[in-house]
């Protein structure tokens, strides 16, 4: 009787090992972030789902001054966001740092589209770190600009002594769905 009970204990204690090494979701093979830049909260919601959908690490990439409400109104030509768009030489100083970026194979890098691009605190994150060999895909919210693709080629610009690959990306609703944003993200988690 003894035996029999360590046998069955011994074949729970193996499927559970197994189940533990198989169930891992694709993200974790993958190493994959999702690092975002969020002014508003727009974003970073996007972002949080996007987490959640492909059991991602999350990076809130943030300003050592934040962004105040008039720094954000883009209809003022002196307002701080007018300023550092209009110069795309500011970069604008980062809070905090990715512990060890090395880790990560995909990047997907999460932020507002400002005066059709970037904003430039994306372009002080992509300095700050070596891309060789990995995979950054962008996604944004916007009210109004349909697309990623001008962010795309800047990122793809600034990434482009590392050999980054760097896909067009996509522009998401902040009500976009979960399943969406993990049908989306799957291609680049294989």
């Amino acid at each position: 009787m003894k035996n029999f009970l360590y046998i069955i204990v011994a074949i729970v204690a193996v499927v559970a090992l197994v189940w533990a090494f198989c169930g891992k979701s694709n993200a974790s093979q993958n190493r994959t972030l999702i690092a975002y830049f969020s002014a508003t909260g727009n974003t970073a919601g996007v972002a949080q789902k996007l987490a959640s959908a492909t059991g991602a690490d999350l990076f809130a990439i943030q300003p050592v001054a934040a962004y105040t409400a008039e720094d954000l109104d883009w209809q003022n030509d002196k307002s701080r966001t007018s300023v550092e768009m209009s110069d795309r030489r500011t970069r604008p100083e980062i809070a905090s740092r990715v512990e060890n970026m090395e880790q990560y194979d995909v990047i997907f890098l999460g932020f507002p589209i400002w005066w059709g691009r970037e904003p430039s605190i994306i372009d002080t994150f992509l300095e700050s770190y070596d891309f060789t060999g990995k995979i950054i895909v962008p996604f944004a919210t916007s009210g109004g600009t349909p697309t990623t693709a001008d962010a795309a080629d800047s990122i793809r610009q600034i990434v482009a002594a590392s050999g980054t690959s760097v896909p067009t990306g996509k522009r998401f609703p902040t009500n976009v769905s979960a399943d969406e944003l993990k049908s989306w993200a799957s291609e680049w988690l294989k």
